[in-house]
């Protein structure tokens, strides 16, 4: 069994934790041996966070080195770029074509860097879906997180699993539907392209 790894990247707040534990579960459940590890940095600030998941028949560390990532999931289009040099040549990125205005770029103090979504898909294959649309037209931005698991899912041929069931499972119950119909749109949207 071939190793995997996934990398999440996004801004606080915007689920990359919840995203990822959905993951884990789902592949632990399948029997794959998984290990995940966090970086919040100044999550709480609206500043970068990554998660990384490796996944196989037996892994030993969840730290994914330069190049050795297989997908990248992007929360907001700037961290895909942040991260890229993780992914491989061959890999994949999902990423939503939106933006999160950083205090400095509020300020003034500097540009949001133009062509972050033309530099991805020069170098790599990607999925780009602007989640954030979608989640707004299923009734709630914060369903955004799991548009971009459905497409990630759907990017990675993932259809061993019951995702839907880990789904219910992980998020709260008053959500369940929203997050589920979430999932849905995003494999949708990723199989589109």
């Amino acid at each position: 069994m071939e190793k995997k790894s996934a990398l999440l990247v996004g801004v606080g707040g915007q689920g990359a934790i919840l995203t990822a534990k959905v993951l884990v579960n789902g592949l632990m459940k399948a029997g794959f041996d998984v290990k995940m590890s966090e970086v919040h940095g100044m999550s709480q600030r609206g500043g970068s966070v990554s998660t990384q998941v490796h996944w196989g028949e037996k892994v030993y560390s969840p730290v994914i080195g330069q190049g050795a990532a297989d997908i990248i999931v992007a929360f907001e289009k700037m961290e895909a770029v942040r991260y890229a040099d993780y992914l491989k040549p061959n890999g994949v990125a999902v990423i939503n074509d939106y933006e999160i205005v950083s205090s400095t770029i509020a300020t003034g103090a500097a540009e949001y860097p133009a062509g972050c979504l033309e530099a991805m898909q020069e170098n790599f294959e990607c999925y780009t879906l602007n989640a954030a649309k979608i989640a707004e037209e299923l009734g709630s931005a914060k369903c955004m997180n799991i548009v971009l698991f459905g497409a990630m899912t759907a990017a990675l041929k993932m259809d061993d699993i019951d995702w839907e069931a880990i789904i219910a499972e992980t998020v709260p119950a008053k959500f369940k539907e929203l997050n589920l119909n979430a999932y849905r749109a995003g494999r949708a949207a990723a199989m589109a392209k």
